[in-house]
């Protein structure tokens, strides 16, 4: 009954069209004075210790990076290099732009960052050379969404911090800690990779379908210029993850470093920003970071009030006696997510959805780091679909394309990716295979 008035009175306040940090930390509240016997002290308390938490630190850092990677320069140079490697192959520019997005998205962490920092380049010059728009508009978008499953991914930290209160048993009765940044930074790399390949076949299946021009095949000396042209930006990626891999760095350690990294690389090495340029990208970040956070506090909030009624426990117990087993229960998951994917955004999904299935899934003996994959993955799907895809929202106004339109023109790339969800969601090796060779779990 706690349950079914709490998500009554979100949904609710959702339904009225107020913002979802709003909501959420109105329902809290309203519960709380109306429901129950906890002291209004210990929600003030809450809502300070909810966010003193050193991995949360990560997430501007992070935006701040990506952020200076996208007005530096970097995304142009990495569509030169992939464009010299690929553009010869059918839908030459199409392909370099699934490669391109990939590596953009190892250094920015964020999907609408990497739409707009690929797409606003890439998709102009695809019209240009005779691809159709739709097909342009259509592999930036998806292509897009790997920006927050190749590490860094602030979603990934987002769900970190989700579950890191919260307590979880086993099967046999033993308390499971959560996944950690780094363990979820790792667990990314193979299925990032693995979606950017499906993504790119699809892209070449269709250009060679229907015949789409092929650019001219670069020499190896043309490769290497642009290799070495691009190669300070993906340096950004052997910093974070060989720092966190070899333990030089926390991944807040890593974050921090990253964006005092890619300041240096846009201002003083490319030099495709000036100093002047720097305080309006500061203030950007810190607007992005801020509105992050506020939703953070109250989720942290909402998880609170799950935890003391003892709603994820009361989900577990009853789904372990009434005998649903993990191959099921990840079934109802992704289809509460993707459902999820058409009201919310990826950040409020997690941080309302993932304090609740943790527990549970931890009882039927699912990994955490598994868990955590998989509902990145279903946050890129959503990302792609309307009405809420915010990628569909970024490509919409770069490709000047209406949303209906943009939904049909994504879909072939849109049906690849809810056949890798299905996947990863049942061979679990491919998120913890890398994870588990390198000795984290």
């Amino acid at each position: 009954m706690s349950s079914l008035l709490i998500f009554s009175l979100l949904i609710f306040l959702m339904l009225t069209g107020m913002p979802i940090s709003i909501a959420l930390g109105l329902t809290v509240l309203s519960f709380v004075f109306f429901m129950t016997n906890v002291p209004t002290e210990s929600v003030a308390l809450k809502l300070f210790t909810g966010i003193d938490n050193f991995e949360i630190m990560a997430i501007p850092f992070f935006i701040l990076a990506g952020n200076f990677l996208t007005h530096g320069g970097v995304a142009r140079r990495m569509i030169n290099f992939a464009t010299s490697m690929v553009g010869h192959w059918y839908g030459g520019l199409g392909l370099a732009g699934v490669m391109a997005c990939a590596l953009f998205a190892a250094v920015s962490g964020s999907s609408p960052a990497t739409v707009i920092a690929i797409g606003s380049i890439m998709l102009p010059a695809m019209v240009r050379q005779g691809f159709p728009k739709r097909f342009g508009a259509g592999v930036i978008t998806t292509s897009g969404a790997l920006g927050i499953l190749i590490p860094p991914s602030i979603v990934m930290v987002v769900y970190a911090v989700a579950t890191g209160g919260s307590i979880a048993l086993d099967p046999a009765g033993h308390r499971v800690s959560s996944a950690s940044v780094g363990q979820l930074f790792i667990a990314g790399v193979i299925p990032g990779l693995m979606l950017a390949s499906l993504l790119g076949f699809t892209t070449f299946y269709r250009a060679w379908k229907n015949d789409y021009p092929r650019m001219k095949r670069a020499s190896w000396a043309e490769r290497f210029i642009a290799f070495r042209k691009c190669v300070w930006g993906l340096l950004l990626i052997v910093i974070v993850l060989g720092g966190i891999y070899t333990g030089k760095f926390t991944p807040t350690e890593a974050a921090a470093v990253s964006a005092v990294y890619a300041f240096v690389i846009a201002v003083f090495v490319y030099r495709d920003m000036s100093l002047k340029d720097v305080p309006k990208v500061l203030l950007g970040s810190a607007n992005m970071s801020a509105m992050i956070l506020y939703i953070i506090t109250n989720a942290v909030l909402f998880s609170f009030l799950m935890a003391n009624e003892n709603i994820p426990q009361q989900i577990a117990n009853w789904m372990a006696s009434a005998g649903v087993n993990w191959a099921v229960f990840l079934l109802v998951v992704n289809v509460l997510l993707l459902l999820a994917g058409n009201v919310m955004e990826a950040t409020s999904i997690v941080l309302i959805m993932a304090p609740i299935l943790f527990p549970v899934a931890v009882k039927l003996g699912i990994h955490p780091v598994h868990l955590g994959i998989l509902m990145v993955v279903n946050m890129e799907v959503g990302m792609c679909h309307p009405p809420v895809g915010l990628n569909l929202y970024v490509a919409s106004g770069i490709a000047k394309m209406g949303i209906t339109e943009l939904t049909i023109a994504v879909m072939p790339w849109l049906l690849t990716m809810l056949g890798f969800l299905a996947l990863v969601t049942y061979v679990p090796e491919i998120s913890l295979w890398l994870p588990r060779m390198l000795g984290m779990l």
